[in-house]
């Protein structure tokens, strides 16, 4: 009986001793199969099997973005943009861009109209910065680009601008949007912007010209 307890006692130990080796031995990884086929390592413990969002959940979804149309008086006002062009370029194509001589103008072609002269131009005999900008208006619209660019290049650019402006305004008004462009005002101040800076370039280059050469600007 001693010796059966001295086993029993030994065998416990024995037991206990296996028990807790088992308990010190690293786990290892177990492979956990999700309901969608996709495989995970886990190194510590099992996880629950959840299904995964499916994969139409996962695509972006179309956005539809609704352009509000023009209100009536934003179309009113492209309308009239448009008449009032065209009615400048009535004006253009009825001036006479030639002196009596037959050639062209540079500049004073306004005067037709009953407008006095440049100030500037009578002071100084130099031209100011928007001088000629009628004179190359008339002279494009009779066909004469070389001298609408002699006249004032960046009043060439300005009619050909305005010229692509007026479908531009009736198309807008039509379709109730504005065409190719996001914002009317940051637009318009760029190409305000533009323009001014093109036209005081245009001026200094002349000018400089007009000292270089040591002539007169020609009237």
């Amino acid at each position: 009986s001693g010796v059966a307890l001295a086993f029993t006692r030994v065998s416990g130990v024995a037991l206990a001793l296996r028990v807790l080796q088992t308990m010190m031995q690293p786990r290892s990884p177990v492979l956990v199969l999700r309901a969608d086929a996709e495989l995970l390592l886990h190194r510590t413990k099992r996880i629950a099997m959840n299904s995964l969002p499916t994969t139409s959940s996962r695509e972006p979804q179309a956005v539809l973005e609704v352009v509000p149309g023009l209100r009536g008086w934003v179309r009113g006002s492209l309308l009239g943009l448009a008449l009032a062009l065209l009615g400048v370029f009535a004006v253009a194509a009825w001036l006479n861009p030639y002196n009596a001589d037959g050639s062209p103008r540079t500049l004073a072609t306004h005067q037709q109209l009953g407008l006095p002269p440049c100030n500037f131009y009578f002071v100084t005999g130099l031209p100011c910065p928007a001088c000629g900008m009628t004179t190359s208006f008339a002279l494009l619209i009779h066909g004469d680009l070389r001298n609408s660019l002699r006249a004032n290049a960046v009043g060439t650019l300005l009619a050909g601008f305005c010229l692509l402006l007026i479908p531009w305004c009736l198309a807008s008004a039509i379709w109730q949007r504005t065409l190719f462009i996001r914002s009317v005002e940051r637009t318009l101040t760029l190409v305000v912007l533009a323009f001014l800076s093109l036209m005081l370039l245009r001026w200094i280059i002349v000018l400089g010209l007009t000292w270089w050469m040591g002539t007169p600007f020609p009237g």
